[in-house]
């Protein structure tokens, strides 16, 4: 099993298993998330490897799920994008294989498994968007989300306990509320409220919800929120989508990318793995105002898309993470409080 492209000789031979496997299976890629649409098309150009996605609006947990149940059917996919604590576990449960791609050693070390098992590709911040043509005063913090002018306008990107991003959103709703990495109960609590107070809608946000008014408000990765708004005034739609980043409860995230163990194309999934982590790969994401895990090192050999770069919103300070250990802790709080925390139990 090819822990490297050296291990196969070289990216030349690399490329040549890739094409002659053909094909390459993904999971849960939406095309609007992050740029996986043009990601997808630029890699099936460039290598001529046809690109399937199976199931584009699945969460996390689906993406591990379908690594279990499809190991030895040949539909299983070659390789996943998840939140950080989901690759984590996939990891400990013995699913993903060692892989290091060529910019590996330039990947902050906290980013990344020591192992090479995931590593991070690209990221960004919890922010709040906003309908302004629906809203009169769209909220900038998880403070104001209390007010009573948001009833019924509330929601997240999912099920927390599915979703990477809605899992962010409660640990973000916990930092602005008292919680710490080592305490997410004040999210669960905060939702709690809100639901009890009816602010909490329990529908999963998404370009469609917000377009019918059903999710005037979403707590969802900046990224998102951000691209959504471009699209809406691309497509000339009803809509005046707004992003903040609340300053109360500041969470950054990155998404890790692994290599299925039993991977049915092994050679195509380690060239995606080179392809979403070389300059073009990591500028294609910047496109889409999600942060490529190796900017700075972009930044410093000249290959950065400084004008992309340019249009991210700043942010205060430098962000921290959860230790792996603070992560499924926290995982476990949501998994196991979550569905009562918003029934108004």
């Amino acid at each position: 099993m090819a822990t490297s492209a050296a291990d196969t000789g070289g990216m030349a031979a690399l490329t040549a298993a890739a094409k002659k496997e053909g094909a390459l299976n993904t999971i849960a890629l939406p095309s609007d998330w992050a740029n996986y649409g043009a990601l997808i098309d630029g890699f099936e150009k460039k290598y001529g490897i046809k690109v399937t996605v199976e199931n584009p609006e699945g969460t996390s947990q689906d993406e591990v799920n379908a690594l279990k149940e499809h190991r030895t059917d040949g539909t299983a996919p070659d390789v996943i994008d998840v939140g950080g604590s989901f690759a984590q576990s996939a990891a400990r449960e013995g699913l993903l294989a060692p892989y290091k791609v060529a910019a590996f050693d330039q990947i902050p070390e906290e980013q990344k498994d020591p192992k090479a098992r995931w590593y991070n590709n690209y990221g960004g911040y919890i922010s709040i968007g906003c309908d302004a043509k629906r809203v009169k005063t769209c909220p900038s913090t998880f403070s104001d989300l209390r007010r009573p002018e948001y009833k019924g306008k509330v929601a997240l990107n999912g099920d927390p306990t599915k979703s990477g991003s809605a899992f962010a959103g409660v640990y973000a709703a916990a930092l602005a509320n008292g919680g710490s990495f080592d305490n997410i109960q004040p999210g669960l609590d905060f939702f709690a409220e809100l639901s009890r107070n009816g602010n909490f809608v329990p529908v999963a946000s998404s370009p469609a919800t917000i377009a019918t008014g059903e999710t005037p408000i979403s707590i969802d990765w900046d990224f998102l929120n951000l691209g959504y708004a471009d699209d809406f005034r691309k497509r000339g739609a009803d809509v005046d989508w707004r992003t903040a980043i609340p300053f109360d409860g500041s969470f950054a995230e990155y998404y890790a990318n692994g290599v299925n163990k039993d991977a049915p194309h092994p050679a195509a999934a380690r060239l995606w793995q080179e392809y979403v982590f070389s300059p073009e790969g990591q500028n294609i994401r910047l496109g889409a105002f999600a942060r490529p895990v190796l900017m700075d090192a972009m930044e410093e050999d000249g290959t950065l898309d400084k004008a992309a770069a340019e249009k991210l919103p700043t942010v205060e300070g430098t962000p921290a993470f959860p230790t792996e250990e603070q992560t499924e802790k926290a995982r476990e709080t949501v998994n196991r409080g979550w569905a009562e925390a918003v029934s108004g139990g």
